[in-house]
């Protein structure tokens, strides 16, 4: 039995009866026996054949149905379940933070025959005429003993568990702090995904408008208003499954390439996990990484191993506490971090590029997030091209592109944004090359590049309301310069994106660094799709460590 993913998941008069719960900021639990509702969530996040899996699922009503399958090139379920008891289990108003704390209610083994992938997990209830249907994904690599496939895609969970509302907090905003509305720096692995995260219905837009702003109109945010029609939450194109990494599973898988599927938190629980594989492959918004996590890249890299990069926003540095059921990230307060001024000071939770931590992304990644970071949203680069203008065609990731100097890559499927990753450089002769005054060093080659900004643009456009905004350029100007003014705002406004190749020790790095480059894969923009194989080519070739 083949199902499609695509088709409507809750009819509209159920999703409308739940959109009540939905807040300006997160969606969470209705805490009220009267209200149809089902959630789940797993202990782990990635798992092999022979693992046993507990879920842990609330709902009001009396009995509960399940269906698990994997979310590749076809939906085919593999272990449904009907009838089962329905229990309502208390949820803490602090659950974004510590946890639902559910019982167990359901667990199975991984089978030996479940191939590698995202496996959505398909919770659904019913009351009467009413139904509502939730979602849950858990990533299954090969097993140990098994012979491993050449590429490994590393599901970007820092940043999916940062941006998840659902509970009332996340790394933004919510229901913690004296006020009842200021982000956590302390957010639980052990609660449900948002809505959003898991599936999305064919059309849900992304975060980058399809086309830029017209002069003169109010801009506007379509993925949110979307979000707020529909019951979904409005940080679903900022981080997810359903949003970036099932589109490059999914397109790989029909190229033909044989991957192993893991969350980035496994890395920082086996740092030599890495090793099995010839090729690491990072996509989408990946902004949150433990210094663990980092350690394990590093590690494969300069023995021998590769990584392909095409994934924006290399930001944070967080830690992993209370055994992977908590993650903490103090970010813009991180001279509040618990471990400032100890020993343990080079761990505090705050942007790579700045002291204490002072451990640029461009020595991992070869580009660094303050040097970008906004295009294409908002009235940041709004009216950008959209794609990387090309400074060095003949090299090797640019064969059978089509691309020649000066020409923009991506421009019609809208791959540079929203939020992309730079260096500080220098021209010569027409050719961009890094100062190496940021971390970077001189063997980083610049191959393409666009324009980004950390200060939205006002256009004094009526009734408009900047989302941006300048807050960001102002916490870069404080932290590096040690002030706010207008010369270091100003200094601090002016950003951008890059295409950068790397042979770093044994291994190689080819980084595209923005968040969209799977939209050139969603809209079969073929430069796009030749330069991802090219990559992937030449990286799976290597033996690994």
């Amino acid at each position: 039995m083949t199902k499609d993913l695509n088709g409507p998941a809750i009819t509209p008069r159920t999703r409308a009866k739940a959109r009540h719960i939905l807040d300006h900021y997160y969606i969470g639990p209705a805490r009220d026996d009267s209200v149809l509702e089902i959630w789940g969530y797993t202990p782990e996040m990635s798992y092999a054949p022979g693992d046993r899996v507990a879920l842990h699922v609330s709902t009001t009503a009396a009995e509960w149905d399940l269906e698990i399958g994997r979310d590749g090139l076809a939906y085919h379920p593999l272990l449904t379940e009907t009838g089962l008891p329905g229990v309502h289990h208390p949820t803490p108003e602090d659950c974004s933070v510590k946890g639902c704390g559910w019982p167990e209610t359901y667990a199975f083994t991984i089978p030996d025959d479940w191939t590698p992938g995202g496996y959505l997990v398909t919770f659904r209830a019913q009351r009467g005429d009413d139904r509502v249907e939730e979602h849950h994904i858990i990533l299954v690599r090969s097993a140990p003993e098994a012979p491993p496939p050449p590429y490994v895609l590393v599901c970007a969970t820092g940043t999916w568990l940062a941006y998840n509302c659902w509970g009332g907090s996340n790394h933004y905003e919510g229901i913690t702090g004296p006020n009842g509305n200021a982000f956590s720096a302390v957010v639980s692995t052990q609660r449900p995904w948002t809505r959003g995260f898991c599936r999305l219905p064919e059309g849900a837009p992304r975060a980058l408008r399809e086309e830029p702003t017209r002069p003169g109109e109010m801009v506007r945010y379509p993925y949110m208003e979307w979000a707020y029609a529909y019951g979904y939450s409005k940080k679903y194109a900022s981080a997810g499954w359903a949003s970036y990494e099932r589109h490059f599973a999914r397109w790989a898988e029909g190229e033909g390439y044989a991957f192993d599927v893991i969350a980035l938190h496994d890395l920082h629980r086996d740092p030599g996990l890495l090793n099995r594989y010839a090729c690491a492959v990072f996509v989408g918004h990946d902004e949150y990484w433990s210094a663990q996590m980092r350690d394990a890249v590093d590690a494969y890299v300069e023995a021998g191993g590769n990584v392909a990069r095409f994934a924006g926003n290399f930001l944070w540095q967080t830690r992993i506490e209370d055994e992977g059921r908590t993650q903490v990230c103090y970010k813009y307060i991180a001279d509040q971090d618990p471990l400032m001024g100890t020993d343990r000071e080079h761990l505090v939770s705050g942007a790579f590029e700045v002291a204490p931590v002072d451990r640029p992304g461009a020595l991992t990644f070869g580009v660094n997030a303050l040097r970008g970071v906004y295009a294409g949203l908002g009235n940041c680069v709004g009216g950008g091209t959209g794609g990387f203008t090309i400074y060095r065609p003949g090299h090797w990731a640019f064969d059978g592109a089509g691309v020649g100097y000066g020409d923009v890559l991506g421009a019609r499927a809208r791959i540079f944004g929203y939020e992309v990753d730079g260096l500080d450089y220098r021209f010569e002769d027409g050719l961009p090359f890094p100062t190496c005054v940021d971390g970077a060093v001189p063997e980083i080659e610049i191959l393409a590049m666009g324009l980004a900004t950390n200060i939205e643009a006002d256009h004094g456009v009526w009734g408009e309301t900047l989302y941006i905004g300048s807050a960001d350029a102002a916490f870069k100007a404080q932290v590096l310069f040690g002030k706010v003014t207008p010369e270091t705002l100003d200094a601090c406004q002016r950003g951008n994106g890059m295409i950068v190749s790397w042979r770093r020790h044994k291994g190689e790095i080819f980084t595209a660094a923005t968040c969209e480059w799977v939209a050139g894969l969603i809209r079969q923009d073929v430069q796009v799709e030749q330069i991802t194989r090219n990559v992937l080519d030449r990286f799976g070739k290597a033996t690994g460590t």
